[in-house]
């Protein structure tokens, strides 16, 4: 076989679809975020504005997580050394999973280095913990969500987005004796639309099922303290297991869940993502500790950044762009093609400094791709004003529809 040619065909593959993604060379500067510095491929450089980063609150240059970082780094130098079976764990990583054991009102939180393995890790172990488990799994969770299912060797069962009456059906269906895990998102970050979190809380206690949410992009951002949408809705006590990132609007890196005190002393023993996967570094872990204290304190934070969202929002609607709004502070302007939406993006970025990267396949289903905007709390008035322009001017250039999809 022809090896690089087949790797030919698969990249050309993408090329025609209109979907090959290209790395562009962005330096951020300490205390400018959203601004930054973008590095031409021809060697030059141009200030630009980011607009789909998911440092959803700017704390990634915030000076308390900054310190926090620093005394760290000083205090136990870069690396952790290995996992925390074999190189120990350390106190930085025991007041992180401490403080966000208290943020979700759990016994206990578990770390990994990132949410995508932590969702992947816990979905593939509890079937080992609980044999013939039947997972129950909305049709638009996240691939890390969508993974851990598929590898568990388990039951599984599809739900269709947010629809309780078909994830009944499917319980109905399923012997009543068998023991059940419903996996769904507080917040689906394409759509920016909510799941239903206290009817499933209430399928649940019907047929005896647990509960694992994914609040990745709400953590940071929703509830009196930054816990998510179930802190908001005053829910956290129904869900089983939580889930949640320190890499988005705490401005770091890693993932984690919370439960209870057996269930993370469970996972911690048999997934093999957490056994067998070296640590965060001891500053990453300070960092996003302060991060975490610091937006249980912060409520002005969280006020802006969704009145940032609301305002974007109604804007890019009263240009007649078609926006999906279902109230959260995700922002989708749908284009509905991926060669239109690249186009859009490379005009935004060559023409207007303003980066954000084109949606396609297989993020979401081909013919709902799209450009994805983040506004933030530092996103200013000037920097809204050149969006709004900009996307007004490029909108008629490409000759795309100005019909309003509906939420």
């Amino acid at each position: 076989m022809n090896y690089t040619a087949k790797l030919d065909e698969a990249i050309a593959r993408l090329h025609d679809e209109g979907r090959y993604r290209t790395f562009i060379d962005i330096e951020r500067t300490n205390g400018r975020f959203p601004h930054a510095m973008w590095r031409r491929p021809d060697g030059t450089e141009r200030p630009i504005t980011v607009w789909c980063g998911n440092d959803y609150l700017g704390m990634g240059q915030h000076p308390v997580v900054l310190q926090a970082m620093h005394e760290a780094i000083d205090a136990a130098g870069a690396g952790s050394g290995g996992t925390r079976n074999i190189s120990g764990t350390t106190v930085y990583h025991k007041r992180l999973e401490a403080e966000l054991a208290d943020l979700h009102g759990k016994e206990q939180a578990l770390l990994f280095t990132s949410a995508y393995i932590a969702n992947d890790a816990t979905l593939s172990t509890l079937p080992k913990l609980f044999p013939g488990l039947i997972i129950y799994s909305d049709a638009l969770n996240h691939a890390s969500m969508i993974e851990g299912v598929r590898r568990n060797g388990g039951a599984k069962r599809i739900f269709r987005h947010n629809d309780v009456a078909h994830l009944r059906e499917l319980l109905e269906a399923d012997d009543s004796a068998a023991p059940k895990l419903i996996a769904f998102e507080s917040l689906y970050s394409m759509d920016g639309d909510f799941g239903p979190i206290e009817e499933i809380c209430d399928l649940a206690d019907e047929f005896g099922a647990l509960t694992y949410i994914d609040e990745v992009h709400a953590v940071g951002m929703y509830g009196p303290r930054g816990a998510g949408v179930a802190e908001r809705d005053r829910l956290m006590h129904r869900l089983d297991i939580i889930n949640g990132t320190l890499a988005k609007a705490y401005g770091v890196q890693g993932g984690y869940i919370a439960a209870t005190a057996k269930m993370c002393d469970a996972i911690r023993s048999y997934a093999p993502g957490f056994i067998f996967t070296t640590s965060l570094p001891p500053a990453v872990a300070a960092g996003a500790a302060a991060s975490v204290a610091h937006l249980k304190r912060d409520s002005d934070l969280r006020a802006a950044h969704q009145t940032q969202a609301r305002i974007l929002k109604a804007r890019l609607k009263g240009l007649g762009l078609p926006i999906i709004d279902h109230g959260s502070h995700i922002v989708p302007v749908m284009v509905g093609d991926p060669v239109h939406t690249k186009i859009l993006s490379d005009r935004l970025l060559e023409n207007h400094g303003i980066y954000v990267q084109p949606i396609n396949y297989p993020t979401v289903p081909r013919g709902t791709e799209r450009l994805r905007f983040t506004p933030s709390p530092v996103h200013g008035p000037d920097e809204m004003d050149r969006l709004v322009a900009a996307m007004d001017k490029l909108w008629s250039h490409c000759a795309l529809n100005r019909a309003e999809l509906t939420a």
